[in-house]
């Protein structure tokens, strides 16, 4: 009897499996940023030396400048915080809203044959899917379809801030960076002036000079802005797959018709990826 129940346990557990959970490199991201560097590098290369764009002050004055201004505006937290979402924007897991939308509605119909209690054994499995494991969690702890969907939503846009204030970190960089290689080439400009007994110093003097601020256009047009673009397109992708996690838990607690949940998750899916489980 044991072993038949068992068997049984087995074949939920497969049925109601999440889907497959895949952490990739971002190849679009690397390889634009990668490229773009690449194409400036052969420039300066093909145009003459490239010893003379390396000037370690105006690298000191751009990057140091950067970061101390960027932690004036926030803070060490925000900006540590910040570093490590972009890591995960280059090393990120694949997941797919009408794979999360299938996957909710098997748990929704198992519910409804065998009753909530029956996904426990199922809860802890969710290591990847911390939305819907902690109102599975709600769930079977008895908590209502009503209280499941305010404390989520209330979990939903503690996540959005968190990742609206990363991509102000990085719009704010970017902001600072070109302002900072300005104040650089200033003050190489000051210093080139103030020695003006040797003529033959002018061209060297001016072209470190403006180092600073090609530095800073670097920094913002091809790091700072292209992830704080990539941020905000993964944090959407994020959010609809959380609001599909929250609407089935919701929608579970409230024993509704899981088709009457399918429509639903219809309504905030793109076209593309609209489901059909029960048709």
């Amino acid at each position: 009897m044991s072993t038949d129940t068992e068997n049984e346990q087995q074949e939920t557990m497969e049925y109601v499996r999440a889907p497959s959970v895949r952490y990739i490199i971002d190849i679009a991201t690397l390889f634009g940023i990668i490229g773009a560097f690449a194409l400036i590098t052969t420039a300066i290369v093909l145009g003459g030396s490239p010893y003379a764009f390396i000037d370690l002050p105006s690298i000191c004055i751009v990057i140091g400048g950067t970061f101390g201004i960027t932690v004036a505006c926030y803070s060490f937290r925000d900006v540590g915080t910040a570093f490590q979402i972009v890591i995960s924007t280059v090393l990120y897991h694949t997941r797919s809203p009408s794979s999360a939308a299938l996957h909710v509605l098997k748990l929704a119909q198992l519910a409804r044959q065998k009753g909530a209690l029956s996904m426990e054994p199922y809860v802890p499995r969710l290591t990847n899917e911390e939305m819907l494991r902690k109102g599975l969690k709600m769930l079977l702890d008895g908590s209502t379809g009503d209280e499941i969907d305010r404390i989520m939503q209330g979990e939903m846009k503690a996540a959005a801030r968190r990742h609206t204030r990363t991509v102000g970190v990085l719009r704010k960089a970017a902001e600072i960076s070109p302002a900072m290689g300005l104040i650089g080439t200033l003050v190489g400009l000051v210093q080139m002036l103030g020695n003006l007994n040797d003529p033959s110093t002018i061209g060297p003097g001016m072209a470190v000079a403006l180092l600073t601020t090609f530095y800073g256009a670097v920094l913002a047009n091809m790091v700072f802005s292209p992830l704080a673009s990539k941020l905000e397109r993964n944090s959407s992708e994020e959010a609809l797959i959380n609001q599909i996690h929250v609407m089935a838990s919701a929608s579970i607690a409230r024993h509704e018709n899981p088709r009457r949940l399918e429509m639903l998750l219809n309504t905030i899916l793109p076209p593309d990826h609209r489901i059909e489980y029960f048709s």
